[in-house]
C-alpha cells in the first residue's frame, strides 16, 4: 500500500501496512527466551593463547580457565561460536576429566562439555584447544586490511567484542556479570605489532615468529577485551595510575 498524504488515506494505509509487519513477526511460541549460563560453574581467570594466521584467515588458540564449581554437576555450559573446539579437559587436585561429548550449539552460540563424573567442587581449570576463523563480519576477531604506501595490501586481525561477540575469539562465559581476569598471549609475525589491553611483560622471538605476552588485566567483563595484529605504527603512553 502507499501511503497517502491526504487525511482520508494515511490512517487507513498506515493500519495496513502495521497489520502487515505484525503478520511477518515469528509468534511467541516460537521465540525461545533468553537464557543465562548455569552459576554452576563460574570463570575467575583466563589463561588465553592466540596465533592468528593474517594470510589464511584463522586462528589457532589455547586456554586455560579457573573456575569455581558451587554445585555438583558433570557439565560445563559456556558461550561459543564458529570455533571448533579440538580438545576439552577440566583438571582439579592433580586429577584430570577429560570431556566425553563436546556438544555446541550454533544457534543459542553456546558449547556444552559433558565428564564422565562430577566435578569436584570449589577451585578447578577448564583446558580447552580450539580453532577459529578471522571472519569478515566486523565482530569478535575478524580481518581487515590496508594499502600500503607501497600499494601492497596489509591484512590485520582486529577485535570487536561489544556486546557479545568475545565467543567468537575464545569459549567463555560471555556475559557482562561473569566478570574475570585475563592473562592474554598473541603469537604472530616477527614484522607485526601485537597489542592488547595491558602493557607488554615479555617477547620471545622464535624464528619468523614472536610470542607477546602482556600484564594481567583487571577484573572486568569479556566484552572489555581487545587485542589487534598487524602491521603499524603505534604511540603508547601510561597515565600515572
Amino acid at each position: 500500500a502507499v501511503v497517502s498524504t491526504q487525511s482520508g488515506h494515511y490512517g487507513r494505509d498506515t493500519n495496513y501496512i502495521l497489520r502487515l509487519a505484525r503478520s511477518f513477526r515469528m509468534p511467541a511460541t516460537q521465540r525461545k527466551a533468553f537464557e543465562h549460563l548455569p552459576s554452576s560453574v563460574v570463570p575467575v581467570h583466563y589463561t588465553l593463547s592466540l596465533h592468528p594466521d593474517l594470510q589464511k584467515h584463522t586462528f589457532v588458540g589455547k586456554e586455560t580457565i579457573d573456575v569455581e564449581v558451587k554445585e555438583g554437576v558433570s557439565t560445563i555450559k559456556l558461550n561459543s561460536a564458529e570455533i571448533a573446539i579440538q580438545s576439552a579437559a577440566f583438571v582439579a587436585s592433580g586429577a584430570k576429566l577429560v570431556s566425553s561429548n563436546i556438544q555446541p550449539n550454533d544457534e543459542e552460540e553456546t558449547l556444552t562439555l559433558s565428564f564422565p563424573e562430577n566435578l569436584p567442587l570449589g577451585p578447578g581449570q577448564l583446558v580447552l584447544n580450539f580453532t577459529g576463523i578471522l571472519n569478515d563480519k566486523l565482530r569478535g576477531f575478524y580481518r581487515s586490511s590496508y594499502t600500503a604506501g607501497d600499494g601492497s595490501k596489509k591484512n590485520i586481525a582486529v577485535t570487536q567484542f561489544e556486546s557479545t561477540d568475545a565467543r567468537r575469539a575464545f569459549p567463555c562465559w560471555d556475559e557482562p556479570a561473569m566478570k574475570a581476569t585475563f592473562d592474554v598471549t598473541l603469537t604472530s609475525p616477527v614484522e607485526t605489532v601485537a597489542l592488547s589491553n595491558m602493557p607488554v611483560v615479555k617477547e620471545d622471538v622464535q624464528g619468523d615468529l614472536k610470542v607477546t605476552t602482556y600484564d594481567r588485566t583487571p577484573i572486568m567483563s569479556t566484552y572489555l577485551l581487545a587485542f589487534v595484529v598487524g602491521e603499524f605504527d603505534y604511540v603508547g603512553a601510561r597515565d600515572k595510575n
